[in-house]
């Protein structure tokens, strides 16, 4: 399992290997980033509520979702690094500032 540093380097060298950098820049990685959102949305977005649990998915199923999501995250990743941001520094920070935020509360009453 790689780490968020080893990541963010294959994915600089896939791309320089490629010659992709120069149309690797922000506007571009976050259009595909909000495409392969849209991507993984659509493997749940006509499904009920019982069909979208991924307790009852097949094998298939679990494989597109799984591929959706590592699109979403490779372009995240490779967007934030374009940007000079860390996407872990930049999480803590906003669940510190949610913290503030949005105290501490009982659950939500279920039914």
């Amino acid at each position: 399992m790689p780490t968020l540093a080893e990541l963010r380097t294959r994915l600089r060298t896939f791309a320089a290997k490629r010659g992709w950098e120069p149309v690797h820049t922000p506007k571009n990685l976050l259009l595909a980033l909000t495409g392969e959102v849209g991507e993984l949305s659509a493997e749940l977005q006509w499904l009920s509520e019982s069909e979208a649990d991924p307790r009852t998915w097949d094998r298939e199923r679990v494989e597109r979702v799984s591929d959706e999501i590592a699109d979403v995250m490779i372009y995240l990743v490779r967007f934030a690094d374009v940007c000079g941001i860390d996407p872990l520094t930049a999480a803590d920070e906003k669940i510190k500032r949610n913290e503030k935020r949005f105290p501490a509360a009982p659950p939500f009453p279920t039914a």
